[in-house]
Formats: structure tokens, sequence, C-alpha cells
């Protein structure tokens, strides 16, 4: 991410004067471009022959580039009376293995309570998978099945990070409709085999939440990527991701960082890249462990696994826009999930 901006200096103008056209101090901005500079380039008094001054990210003319931050450059979090409808591509990958996922959803803010913002997903298309729409019998029977879930209602913390599953009581009250739906369509052993799945979650609260932690769409929507950024407007987080389905996720220590100013789009930019930082060896991820099975008082971290997302979000709101996350693990063969996330409008 680019951490200075460059001035081209024109005909008649001075130290002093570039200074006040950006709202800087002299000294400091000398000390600024010195420090980035070549050293043929460098300001000893005033200007002699330089062509070009480096300036902090944030010296700008235009101050409504600036991106509207709290106390220790936080971004906050208000979603209050959001709408959106969003596009996703969900993308698996095991070596010689992938398949697309593509549908589409929207996600309606419905309160503030308790410093917890709650939110309605629904989906709104039918599902398409590797560019086709659902029609093989497993594939319809998983998607119709699903349908007892939406709309569904999450609640969000501060950060942006999703905290639970509110309407667990709603999924058995609407079973039964859906179910009836169902056995319309299909009969046979498959169709059994599914409904019973179906019920042994809508009936356990815990496997609800489970399930829909699982959720890469909602995951990745709600990250939590509202952080105090710091004075360099950099972050470390430590975060787990359910790449592989355990119910202890594998744990990813990642380096956030935001740039202070808004793009050409009106667009906050927010990077991370990572690392797998987890006790668990692939022998532990591949047979489900949740917890490393050598016990050592220092550890050797597994690091076989990489964490990237780019985030956009609107300038004025500070809501999400379009959005990049991608994680793998390596097991025998390497496991990679990207999720793909874009405003639409009407």
């Amino acid at each position: 991410m680019q951490k200075f901006n460059i001035h081209t200096v024109q005909k008649g103008e001075n130290l002093k004067s570039i200074a006040s056209l950006y709202s800087l101090d002299t000294d400091a901005l000398k000390l600024f471009h010195n420090n980035h500079c070549n050293v043929k380039d460098m300001i000893l008094i005033d200007l002699t022959a330089q062509k070009e001054l480096f300036l902090p990210r944030t010296a700008v003319t235009d101050k409504s580039r600036l991106v509207k931050f709290a106390g220790k450059n936080t971004i906050v979090f208000q979603p209050e009376k959001s709408m959106y409808r969003y596009g996703v591509a969900i993308t698996m990958e095991n070596s010689d293995h992938k398949n697309e996922l593509k549908y589409e959803t929207s996600v309606r803010w419905l309160k503030t309570e308790n410093k917890l913002h709650f939110f309605e997903i629904d989906r709104t298309s039918s599902l398409y998978l590797n560019e086709e729409e659902v029609n093989e019998i497993a594939d319809l029977l998983a998607y119709k099945t699903s349908k007892v879930l939406y709309p569904l209602q999450i609640s969000v913390d501060e950060q942006g990070k999703l905290n639970t599953v509110e309407n667990l009581e709603v999924f058995k009250q609407r079973w039964n409709a859906v179910k009836d739906e169902v056995y319309k369509e299909f009969e046979g052993e498959t169709v059994d085999s599914y409904c019973e799945k179906i019920e042994k979650v809508i009936n356990e609260p815990d496997a609800i939440i489970l399930y829909l932690k699982n959720d890469y769409f909602i995951r990745t929507l709600f990250f939590g990527i509202y952080q105090s950024f710091g004075q360099n407007y950099q972050t470390d987080i430590s975060e787990s991701f359910p790449v592989v389905n355990n119910p202890v996720e594998p744990k990813y220590e990642i380096k956030l960082e935001i740039d202070p100013l808004k793009d050409e789009y009106n667009l906050v930019y927010i990077d991370g890249e990572g690392r797998l930082n987890d006790e668990r060896s692939v022998y532990d991820f591949i047979n489900g462990a949740p917890f490393s099975f050598i016990i050592e008082d220092s550890p050797v971290m597994n690091h076989g696994g990489n964490f990237r997302l780019a985030y956009y979000l609107n300038g004025e709101t500070l809501l999400s826009e379009s959005l990049y996350l991608e994680c793998d693990i390596d097991l025998e063969k390497k496991k990679k999930i990207s999720v793909v996330i874009a405003a639409l409008t009407d």
C-alpha cells in the first residue's frame, strides 16, 4: 500500500510555499522528504534542483479525501438504516478439484441493542454451481432444505464481527412447510436422508450456530475489520476462519492496513495479509482434532497456510461495497477458499 504522496515542484515554488499548500510544518516536510528520497535529492536548507517532494500520505489539498477516523485512527461501524444487496461468488479448491458457487443475497439492518447490531439476511436468487443453475438432485436438495434458515437474523459486535444467530426458534416453525415443498418435488432415500440431516440441525441450537458459522459469505462480510489502526494505519490481529471442517477453526495471524485516503471512486481500502499460526499439525487437521495431540511448553507452530483480504468500504458510510477474502491451508493437498462479494445496484 502506498506510504506517501508525491508533489511535483512547479516553477516559483519553494519549501515554505509547498508546506503551506498542504498545511505542513516546513521542518516536518523536509524531514519526511529526506527520509524517503535518494541522497542526491535531500533538502539541506531550501529546494535546489529537486523535481519531486515526498509528502505524508495524508498531505492533500482536498481534505474531503481523508478517511473519517475516530480516536487512534479507528474506523467506526455504523450500519444504522442500511440495506444492501450483494452478489456472492465462493470458490472451493483442493489441488486438483475446484467448484464455484454463486448467488445473490440481501443484508438489512434491523436494530442496535446492548452494543450489538442486528441484521436480517436473505437469499434472493437461485444458486449457481460452476456457472449453471443447480440441477443435480443432491445440490437441489441441499439448496431447498437450506431455505428453512432464511430469512436469517444474526447479531454483530461493534467491530463488525459475527456474534451469533438470533432467530433459532423460527427454524422449527418453518420446517414443516419447507419439508412439504421438498417432498412434492422429490422422493426416495436421498430425500429422507437430507431431511433427517436438516432436522437434526434445527433441533439442536448449538448445531445451527456451528452450521451457520461455516457460512463463508457471513464470515467474510462480518469479519471484524472495524479496528483501531494506530499511528501507522496498521494493526495485527489473530483470527480464525472455517477453511476446514473442525469445531475449532484454524487460527491465522494477520496484519491489517488501511489507506488513510479514499481512492478515485470514494472508497476506503483495507488490505490484510497473514499466515496460519496454529499448534495443530497437518495430521491433526486431517483427523479433525480440535487441539494438538502433542503437549509442549514451547510448541512448534504450524505456518502452513496463508490469508489474504481486500476490502473496499463506502467513503461516506464506511460500509462494505466490495470484498475479497482468500484463505488456504496445507493438508495432504492444499485446500483453499476464496470469497468475492460485490454490492449490487438496481
